[in-house]
């Protein structure tokens, strides 16, 4: 008798739990996705921990080291043979990602994680002009992906998984978690969003961010020291920046991917590209005489918000970067976008009135936002660096790089969800490479 009241006790339990979760449907979505985006944001935050703190220790060490810019060459053959031979499935990295998320098909080879660290640490050390925001989200997305099976997602869940890895990496690397949310969000699907997936991308973002400084990972710290009171003048000038950043975003994608597809035509066997872009990018710099623009750049990003820098500085790290990537080393194209953008905010200082931390950081994030069809993530990330008080100012950069950039994009895999205006209504549903 009294087992069988246990029992009856037992099914109201569990009617009443049923019952709770049928009236609150959110709450068993909240806390799946929570368990998922924790256990993505501690991987990829300790990833991306690692990944900064050796890429640290690398360009430190070439610094001092300068003679291993000579082994550009090789060490651009040896990645070569290595994607060649045994990555040509993953060799397609930021793209293979968004192409994922709109068609999942296999799970992400888990060797692309341990492919593009060996590469982009190979790149950094001997002197390529390449970015860390490729690594980051390809080692986040080779990771996380691995766990689409243990939770037995769906194809619908996949997608989510591989947006909140996304932003876990972007988050983490650059220590911008609410930027990194919007990026994986936005990133993907020009002009919508996925809401779906938002819980997940800022969860796993957060946490990554959070687990990285837990890490002692240091970010960069950059700091505008004069902003202006809004006018109408002042913001006619924005919207000049903005036209500039984003013919200069334009002009980056279509080049490299002019210069790509040079590359791919001359040259028939892979590792020899390469090979070729290392010997041009270390006689340029023995030619040149500085390492200003090879690596991440990161000094001279610091001081395009203090000083005034040469006017030419953006147009040899975009030189630099082109053919470094172009030629198939690995990075990212990001945190080069990053010099490029702050140094031609800073050369632009020279003709608009704007205080020259200001327009450096107007640009930082508005190339950014023209070349990857990210505004909204791009001017979250301004927000977060730089504070608040200069949001206005960037996201007027942003938006109108953005529309100035047209259809272009350094990841072609990116579908047009809704066109930037009317007149290219024929684009919607479109890759970016089709067009």
């Amino acid at each position: 008798m009294s087992t069988t009241k246990q029992k009856t006790s037992f099914e109201k339990i569990n009617l009443q739990f049923r019952n709770f979760f049928n009236r609150h449907p959110a709450i068993p979505y909240i806390l799946k996705w929570l368990l998922i985006s924790s256990i993505i944001g501690i991987s990829v935050g300790s990833a991306s921990a690692g990944f900064l703190q050796s890429l640290d220790w690398i360009t430190n060490y070439r610094e001092h080291h300068l003679w291993l810019i000579a082994f550009l060459p090789i060490g651009g053959f040896i990645i070569g043979l290595l994607y060649f031979y045994l990555g040509k499935d993953i060799e397609a990295g930021n793209n293979l990602l968004i192409d994922s998320i709109h068609n999942p098909k296999e799970i992400i080879p888990f060797r692309m994680a341990p492919f593009i660290y060996i590469g982009t640490m190979a790149t950094h050390l001997l002197g390529g002009s390449a970015g860390r925001e490729g690594t980051a989200l390809q080692m986040a997305g080779a990771i996380s992906d691995q766990f689409s099976k243990p939770f037995r997602l769906i194809e619908s869940e996949r997608k989510i998984l591989l947006i909140a890895a996304i932003a876990a990496g972007f988050g983490s690397v650059f220590g911008t978690p609410l930027a990194g949310a919007l990026f994986g969000l936005e990133v993907f699907l020009i002009g919508r969003l996925k809401y779906d997936a938002i819980f997940p991308a800022f969860a796993a973002a957060i946490i990554a961010d959070f687990v990285t400084k837990l890490w002692h990972t240091n970010h960069t710290q950059y700091q505008i020291n004069l902003i202006p009171a809004l006018s109408f003048l002042n913001i006619i000038y924005a919207i000049l920046a903005g036209i500039a950043f984003g013919l200069c975003a334009a002009t980056f994608t279509k080049t490299i991917h002019y210069i790509s597809s040079i590359f791919k035509s001359k040259i028939t066997f892979p590792p020899f590209r390469p090979l070729v872009g290392g010997i041009l990018v270390a006689i340029a710099v023995w030619i040149i005489g500085t390492t200003k623009y090879i690596g991440l750049g990161i000094p001279t990003i610091v001081d395009s918000f203090n000083q005034h820098l040469p006017a030419y500085d953006f147009v040899l790290k975009m030189a630099f970067t082109i053919i470094t990537l172009a030629a198939s080393f690995k990075g990212g194209e990001v945190t080069p976008l990053f010099f490029i953008g702050a140094t031609l905010g800073n050369a632009l200082s020279y003709v608009i009135p704007l205080p020259t931390g200001l327009l450096a950081g107007m640009g930082f994030v508005a190339v950014f936002a023209g070349a990857t069809n990210t505004p909204l993530a791009c001017s979250m990330m301004a927000i977060e660096l730089f504070g608040s008080d200069c949001g206005v100012y960037v996201a007027i950069a942003c938006v109108v790089a953005y529309l100035i950039s047209g259809h272009n994009s350094i990841y072609g895999k990116q579908v047009i969800g809704e066109p930037k205006h009317t007149n290219f209504k024929n684009h919607k549903g479109k890759r970016l490479n089709e067009l």
